[in-house]
């Protein structure tokens, strides 16, 4: 018996429980069910439309680009043209997410390899659970669909989030991962807010301190009310 083991047998004996009792079990289910939620902020509210809008204007602000594509099959275009438009090679490394596998990579010229990152790929392509409207903020879970190591080690990093996804607030991302995986989650979910940056070397703010120097996001569906591309 380890010795976190024999601590909390030690409570129970003196509590007269098991742990095991009914009462007890439906008031920790309840708890979990129905706990309540924190204030949330008015940015990032409203209708499907109001959201993407906000999402949109979120990331332009972060520092990352964007565009937005019709349908899921007009991504692989976009995704070879913002690579060909920043003078980069057009290869990719990506996971085994359905939603990418299904896309006509075919149709383009690039070089599509999957699997996780060694370290030594320029470019990754990833797929996000969910879109945060308030702070224009990428959800991401681990697995072998999206690496997480294709989120972090390539230079730059290409995400693809359908508009449908886009959700108001913090709070609803993770309602939307517990509707999915119940009580056991992935390993771990990244939410990733621009592209890698930080100032605390001499205050001198630098991109690519921790992660990709390059975020750009390719919005499936909805129309785009703001410039694409975040003007550069």
């Amino acid at each position: 018996m380890s010795a976190r083991d024999e601590i909390l047998s030690h409570l129970r004996r003196s509590l007269h429980v098991t742990g095991k009792e009914a009462p007890r079990l439906a008031n920790v289910a309840s708890r979990i069910a129905g706990h309540p939620s924190g204030v949330i902020p008015a940015r990032g509210q409203g209708d499907a439309a109001a959201r993407l809008e906000t999402f949109r204007a979120e990331i332009l602000r972060a520092g990352a680009t964007l565009a937005d594509v019709a349908d899921a099959a007009e991504a692989p275009g976009e995704v070879a043209r913002y690579l060909r438009d920043a003078n980069l090679p057009a290869t990719l490394r990506r996971g085994d997410d359905e939603r990418l596998a299904a896309m006509p990579w075919g149709d383009t010229t690039l070089e599509v390899s999957k699997g996780a990152s060694d370290g030594r790929d320029l470019n990754a392509l990833s797929a996000a659970f969910a879109g945060i409207a308030e702070s224009g903020t990428l959800a991401l879970y681990s697995g072998k669909d999206n690496p997480t190591t294709l989120n972090f080690l390539p230079e730059n990093h290409i995400v693809v989030i359908f508009a449908d996804d886009v959700v108001g607030d913090l709070e609803a991302a993770f309602a939307r991962l517990r509707a999915k995986f119940g009580a056991v989650v992935p390993r771990t979910v990244n939410f990733v807010t621009g592209p890698s940056r930080s100032a605390d070397i001499e205050q001198t703010l630098l991109f690519g301190a921790h992660g990709p120097r390059r975020l750009h996001v390719v919005v499936v569906g909805g129309a785009s009310p703001l410039p694409l591309a975040g003007e550069g």
